[in-house]
């Protein structure tokens, strides 16, 4: 049998199963804004896609694993002395991790960001901050990992991202949401937070569930080849999505956004060590996640009067963040995992992808605004994006009706 070609035809699948997870993302965030700007949510997240591809291809691919596709075909499927192609389909894999990073912003700067200062944002990020970190997890480049298991015992795991993509695209958005600002009407001037009720509940709870059928391909299919997928991870995926979302049941007081939402936390949180810890230690660390979720949620809202429209900051930043922790704590053999990773070494890789995102999100950001603005202005935030940016509303046809 050829096994290149079977791990071809796999990743392929893994690929395709991320890849509408941008539809997840999409719905998710377009059940959340209000409906003026729905149409702008839609078009974002599928020209992100088509920007981050862009940018990983001709620079992000070669800055996180030094392999460029500036070679005639038959080198390039020759590519790494692996047949089929294999190279090529494992680029369209990990771009649809990459490019999970804009749709994760997306979230949090949405109904007030202008178009192309953010597609210009999603291409610096996506060619340079996020492969940067990738390929020091992913890769071994700059010696990190070595670095990490000479002194402390083991490198940083994180099989599927929690932290590579989640954290990152997470506290990438934090400096994005501070340099933009509170949407207009979001506190009131005592400072006190106004309710903006989501367009469509159903359509948020379709993102959702895109989302979690779509995370099994994320999750198992980041093995790489048939041969090494697993079936604890499946399992451990399932289990911590389980937990996240009862968990924010109760947490959130049975609020349909914090229920759909505490799934995509415990799925967040487990991806980092869902080869190697338990499926009872899943179920702890979703469930974990979701409580995180919903008291971030609110802490970032209510306290910090940051305006994350999705609460991308809570759900991917700090729920990514406890994932690559969480993986130092229950993967070891003490607590039912497989081993081979170390508290401190969890801690510190997870401490340097915040750090990293952190600075690169108000970097990127703040360059953007001082070259360009990246704000609509007032008149277009009121009107909405769909208005303002597409010159079309969500439904047409109704709004001719009604005139």
């Amino acid at each position: 049998m050829n096994t290149a070609g079977f791990d071809v035809f796999f990743l392929t699948l893994g690929a395709a199963m991320v890849l509408a997870m941008h539809a997840g993302f999409a719905f998710l965030e377009v059940g959340t804004v209000r409906k003026k700007n729905q149409v702008n949510a839609l078009v974002r997240v599928i020209t992100d896609f088509g920007f981050s591809t862009i940018a990983y291809f001709f620079v992000g691919f070669s800055v996180a694993y030094g392999i460029n596709f500036f070679a005639p075909v038959s080198e390039l499927n020759r590519l790494a002395d692996i047949s089929n192609g294999y190279k090529m389909v494992h680029f369209f894999f990990l771009l649809t991790f990459a490019a999970a990073i804009p749709a994760i912003i997306s979230g949090g700067v949405t109904e007030r960001i202008r178009f192309w200062p953010n597609a210009l944002a999603t291409v610096l990020l996506v060619a340079v901050i996020y492969p940067f970190f990738e390929g020091m997890i992913w890769n071994g480049n700059f010696g990190y990992q070595a670095w990490l298991e000479a002194n402390f015992g083991a490198a940083f795991h994180d099989f599927a991202g929690s932290v590579v993509v989640h954290a990152m695209g997470g506290f990438l958005a934090l400096g994005a949401v501070v340099v933009l600002g509170a949407r207009r009407g979001r506190y009131n001037r005592e400072g006190r937070m106004m309710a903006i009720l989501p367009s469509n509940i159903p359509f948020l709870a379709l993102g959702s569930w895109i989302l979690c059928v779509g995370w099994f391909g994320f999750n198992v299919m980041s093995a790489g080849t048939a041969e090494g997928a697993s079936g604890l991870v499946a399992m451990n995926s399932l289990l911590a999505m389980v937990g996240g979302l009862l968990a924010a049941l109760v947490a959130g007081k049975n609020d349909p956004g914090f229920v759909h939402n505490g799934a995509l936390a415990g799925l967040v949180a487990i991806c980092a060590g869902s080869d190697i810890v338990h499926p009872i230690g899943a179920l702890s660390i979703g469930a974990i996640a979701g409580v995180i979720f919903v008291v971030g949620f609110e802490f970032i809202q209510i306290k910090l009067k940051i305006d994350d429209v999705l609460g991308v900051i809570p759900l991917h930043g700090v729920c990514g963040a406890w994932g690559g922790i969480a993986a130092g704590i229950f993967g070891t053999t003490a607590m039912g995992g497989a081993g081979g990773v170390t508290f401190m070494s969890q801690l510190i890789g997870t401490g340097t992808g915040v750090g990293i995102a952190v600075v690169g999100g108000f970097a990127v950001y703040g360059l953007v605004k001082a070259i360009m603005g990246i704000r609509l202005s007032e008149e277009d935030e009121h009107m909405g994006a769909d208005l303002a940016v597409h010159n079309i509303s969500s439904t047409p046809e109704q709004d001719m009706a009604n005139h």
